[in-house]
């Protein structure tokens, strides 16, 4: 691409020589990933859609390993925020770069394996590379993705085993999970004996933990490498864990990774939503603080093909009415009421 000839020499001359102050600045601010690095990157002025609103292009100064891959994005997201017109994140940095994401979730171990490429810690993995570029997206793009994040939905069918990227009322991405166990069990972490059921409601995405901790909440105790399914021991990866409520509380159902693939499609886990490295990634950057989140209860689905499906009702829930729910028909999703289980809990029932 290049300049555009309407910016005159003097205009461009002016916002240049405030890109080299800014380059050279240095923050001392830190957030929950670290030190945030000094903004080090050049940035370069083309064209945008707008005369006179140049697109801005910022080149990866050096390889950025995982490891120091979001104290990275934050230095870009500090530095930049004052040269464009809305409140610049990373979440709006990275949709408008989506190889961004497509790298990140290219090394899933179980995707990385069959090609005979054995990943010890992803946390050592180069995911922006020096010379990538990338693009703050135009005030007219990040409007345009700010309403398509106020407009997703994060949805869980619990018995399907299923969760699905809902934008706009379209299924744009669907992934298998594992669920929580149908039974009770002392949570050291909890400090009582709880359930192990994913809880049915709605919510939003209340928090996000770039850099968790891995701990059994059975015994408390953190662990910081794990065997593969296929036995291999490698360091836990480095992927956002996000934290949702549910009907106004955080039940400490999270959705994230996990690194045992073979659990998926079963009620497997503590309560959290689990699924596969890659799709932790995606999930994560269609999913915000603020977005909505429906874990619900539907074992009468009808699936693309337009074809009736009973689920296995795995927590022996007695539902207050037989409904079916049109789960995906041309791409299509609609919430129509919710009702209300003999347990007290809710779940959507959609036509």
């Amino acid at each position: 691409m290049r300049i555009h000839p309407s910016l005159s020499s003097i205009s461009l001359s002016i916002m240049l020589c405030g890109l080299l102050a800014l380059s050279c600045k240095k923050t001392a601010q830190t957030t929950q990933t670290g030190s945030v690095d000094s903004v080090e990157a050049p940035v370069v002025a083309f064209d945008s859609s707008r005369i006179g609103v140049p697109l801005l292009g910022v080149v990866v100064p050096r390889d950025i390993q995982m490891k120091n891959y979001f104290s990275f994005m934050d230095s870009l997201v500090l530095g930049y925020d004052s040269l464009v017109p809305y409140t610049l994140t990373e979440h709006l940095l990275v949709r408008n770069n989506p190889w961004i994401i497509d790298t990140l979730a290219s090394y899933d171990y179980d995707l990385r394996m069959p090609l005979g490429q054995f990943i010890a810690d992803q946390k050592e993995e180069i995911m922006l590379r020096k010379g990538d570029t990338l693009w703050l997206p135009n005030d007219s793009t990040a409007a345009m993705l700010q309403d398509l994040f106020a407009q997703t939905v994060i949805d869980v069918n619990i018995p399907e085993f299923k969760l699905r990227i809902i934008e706009r009322g379209v299924v744009k991405h669907t992934f298998p999970v594992r669920v929580g166990r149908d039974e009770q069990k002392f949570l050291s972490m909890a400090g009582r004996k709880a359930s192990l059921r994913t809880p049915v409601g709605e919510g939003q995405v209340e928090r996000i933990e770039r850099n968790p901790v891995y701990m059994n909440p059975v015994d408390g105790k953190k662990y910081f490498a794990t065997h593969r399914d296929d036995g291999k021991l490698t360091q836990l990866p480095r992927i956002p864990f996000i934290d949702p409520s549910i009907n106004g509380v955080r039940p400490g159902a999270l959705m994230h990774p996990t690194t045992n693939p073979h659990t998926l499609g079963k009620a497997y886990s503590n309560g959290c939503v689990g699924m596969s490295e890659q799709a932790a990634w995606i999930v994560y950057y269609h999913a915000p603080i603020g977005t909505a989140v429906h874990y619900r209860y539907e074992t009468k689905v009808i699936d693309e093909k337009g074809d009736t499906l009973e689920l296995k009702n795995i927590y022996n829930l007695k539902r207050a009415a037989d409904k079916i729910t049109y789960l995906q028909v041309n791409d299509q999703y609609s919430f129509c009421r919710t009702d209300t289980l003999a347990d007290g809990s809710l779940v959507h029932v959609c036509k």
